[in-house]
């Protein structure tokens, strides 16, 4: 990378405006969104079943149906994020988070997505922020979700990949 310039903040959102060397030697500019680290959490309850919350997203002009999700304060420890947010959305608690490893979304995010299967489920309180106010938590088979996730279904990428990765993860694909 030769120049970096940042554009424009929001909280823990900027936009830069970089200039980029490419293998061939031509310089070319390339926008980064630099966002925050999340986390995306698959319940699994013994009975194989998993918890899906529904919300609207503003900027998609749609409801969508996405495992529990969150994004990280600032150095926070993603398992302890994860918890928080499955706490927060479901009002469930989890004994054992599990990583299914990280992703990534549109290549000019920085941002990491660590993803985690929550076992050993309790009840516990909800605590929905205020944008959260028209979530729905829906409680259905994990194989339901991931048919779901699929077929199209369930449009949130990282929702899909985290439903995959549960999957594989419980031996059900």
């Amino acid at each position: 990378m030769l120049t970096q310039q940042e554009v424009g903040r929001k909280g823990q959102f900027a936009v830069r405006d970089d200039m980029i060397r490419l293998p061939s030697g031509e310089e070319v500019p390339y926008v980064v969104v630099v966002s925050p680290d999340s986390v995306f959490v698959v319940p699994h309850f013994e009975n194989r079943d998993t918890l899906l919350v529904r919300q609207w997203r503003h900027a998609w002009d749609a409801s969508s149906w996405e495992v529990p999700a969150g994004t990280l304060a600032r150095g926070e420890d993603p398992q302890l994020g994860a918890l928080r947010e499955l706490e927060e959305e479901t009002g469930f608690r989890a004994e054992r988070m599990t990583s299914l490893g990280v992703a990534h979304g549109a290549a000019i995010l920085t941002g990491t997505a660590h993803l985690y299967l929550a076992e050993g489920l309790s009840e516990s309180k909800q605590n929905l922020e205020a944008y959260e106010q028209d979530m729905e938590v829906m409680r259905l088979p994990l194989q339901e979700a991931l048919e779901a996730a699929l077929s199209g279904d369930i449009g949130h990428s990282t929702s899909v990949t985290s439903l995959a990765r549960a999957a594989r993860a419980l031996k059900l694909i």
